[in-house]
């Protein structure tokens, strides 16, 4: 699955149009990297630059970035509005898919010290990569800007986690961290400005700042009216989703407004906003109005429906939904393949695809059979008393499907890397020991894909045996050729573990692998015959 890290770079150059330019080249042209937005501000002297990759390309677009500015700005003849303490001021990695807080502040880390020994400059831990408390928050870090900065690096307390613990007139010291991702999110009022900002109060975390918070967490917001919609707004920062998600506050203002008599007209996203969050307002809609709904359009275009997302401009889930703006489409030559041709390139005179991707490939037709007939029970009028098994039972054979799909292409791909270790030269004994490695790598990640095919297969049983019990009774032969095909597909990805197994120096990891594909498919076994046993006896 891709892993997704958003980078905010916060430059101190709001106004030379070549300066910025150049740096968002920089981003622009690292690879992996995809700028997603430039924000100059002439008043504040400050360029705010977004753009998100995968870990490693995050690191390197920021260090591009980073030497650029190094080149180009110069904090001694700089002058603005907002707090400021360097050239590059602050840098902050954000998690938005399958990659978690602790993952961004590793990548913090890596920055910092990179950036550090690559230009010599100091540099500050901040937010959830910070090791002391009163230097967590940027303010903290901050205090005395610029200007104050040469007196501050002199107090042992305040030495640098990275580079130098000394004034670097040019270029000031950068703060890098790792945080939450912020939505900006607007709430429409049909009402005024002075009542928008009343709800706001009432649910920011702050309150009314007399000492006694609001309802929400994790909130900052305020009200204000927008001549351009002709109606006010309740505009929030979400500095933590997880906290406080965005149906969560669209429910507490509709709840507010109605206490003031209000009308709610919808919300809107400014900027942009992870799949999860719009997934988490999804799901909760679904719960509320006892929905079932698998495919994930659907529950995007609900959250729309319900967050009123387009009330006030178009929302368009692949220019707002951060993953799908960077997705590229699946490498997956075999997978893609028309059914025939897959057929074909397995029947070929070569040895991958394989038994790995044929095993994957049975294990996602056997699930898919239970996925189809689960489908076609439920909902038919003379199985409603059966609903609520469907619709417990359906999405994991679903989702199992979705995930074993791509382990067809994986199996292939890990073959293919080790028979390139294969082929690397073997001539010093630098050149033989570097190559060994790589075999010895390869055969692990040979050995990681079928265990990965037999523990998504493993994952299924207990769904399958409850569609075997509920499911429409006129569908017991795609259940029991779904029961058979998954056996087949488990015990062929562990034919795959053990002849590669075989050939590993890693006695623990062979244990290991061994003892866990062992029981899995001893388990298919078991489960396989318990599905065909609930059929004979229904």
């Amino acid at each position: 699955m891709q892993k997704i890290v958003e980078c905010v770079p916060n430059f101190s150059e709001g106004r030379n149009r070549e300066t910025i330019d150049a740096i968002a080249a920089a981003i622009r042209e690292t690879p992996g990297c995809t700028l997603l937005d430039v924000d100059p501000g002439k008043s504040t002297n400050r360029t705010v630059y977004t753009f998100v990759g995968d870990p490693q390309a995050v690191v390197q677009g920021a260090l591009n970035s980073a030497r650029v500015a190094h080149t180009r700005i110069d904090m001694r003849s700089h002058k603005g509005e907002h707090p400021r303490m360097g050239a590059m001021d602050v840098c902050p990695f954000i998690p938005v898919a399958n990659v978690s807080m602790q993952a961004c502040v590793d990548i913090a880390n890596t920055f910092g010290q990179r950036i550090a020994e690559a230009l010599g400059v100091p540099v500050y831990l901040y937010e959830a990569a910070a090791h002391e408390d009163y230097r967590r928050k940027l303010p903290q870090i901050r205090q005395g800007e610029y200007e104050g900065l040469a007196n501050r690096l002199k107090d042992p307390r305040w030495k640098p986690d990275f580079g130098p613990a000394e004034f670097v007139p040019r270029w000031g010291a950068t703060a890098t961290g790792a945080r939450s991702f912020l939505i900006a999110y607007n709430v429409n009022i049909l009402g005024t400005s002075n009542q928008a900002h009343r709800i706001a109060l009432n649910l920011r975390e702050a309150g009314r700042g007399e000492g006694a918070p609001g309802r929400l967490k994790a909130v900052k917001g305020m009200g204000w009216y927008v001549d351009e919609y002709n109606l006010a707004q309740v505009t929030v920062n979400l500095t933590d989703y997880q906290v406080t998600p965005m149906h969560v506050l669209f429910e507490a203002v509709k709840e507010e407004a109605a206490r003031l008599n209000l009308g709610v007209a919808g919300s809107e996203v400014v900027g942009l906003v992870p799949l999860a969050a719009i997934l988490q307002a999804a799901a909760y809609y679904m719960e509320k109005e006892n929905l079932f709904i698998l495919d994930e359009d659907q529950k995007v275009r609900l959250a729309i429906d319900r967050l009123g997302l387009g009330s006030v401009v178009p929302f368009d889930p692949k220019e707002k939904i951060i993953e799908y703006r960077v997705a590229e489409a699946p490498h997956e030559p075999l997978a893609g393949m028309s059914l025939r041709a897959f057929i074909q390139e397995v029947a070929s005179r070569s040895s991958a695809p394989g038994g790995g991707s044929v095993s994957a490939a049975l294990a996602a037709l056997g699930i898919g059979l239970g996925a189809m007939v689960g489908k076609l029970t439920y909902g038919v009028r003379k199985f409603e008393a059966v609903d609520a098994q469907m619709r417990k039972n359906i999405p994991p054979l679903h989702d199992a499907v979705a995930r074993l799909i791509p382990m067809i292409d994986a199996d292939t791909t890990a073959f293919n890397d080790f028979m390139e270790a294969l082929r690397l030269p073997r001539k010093t004994d630098a050149e033989r020991v570097a190559r060994t490695a790589s075999m010895q790598a390869g055969l692990k990640k040979a050995v990681d894909i079928p265990l990965t095919t037999m523990k998504l297969g493993d994952g299924a049983w207990d769904a399958l045996c409850e569609v075997a019990r509920y499911g429409n009774p006129a569908s017991r032969s795609d259940i029991e050729v779904g029961a058979r095909t998954l056996e087949t597909g488990i015990w062929g990805a562990y034919r795959n573990v053990m002849i590669n197994l075989a050939q590993i120096n890693d006695a623990d990891f062979k244990s290991r692998m061994t003892q866990a594909a062992e029981a899995i498919v001893r388990r298919a076994a078991q489960k396989c015959a318990e599905v065909l046993a609930i059929l004979e006896n229904r």
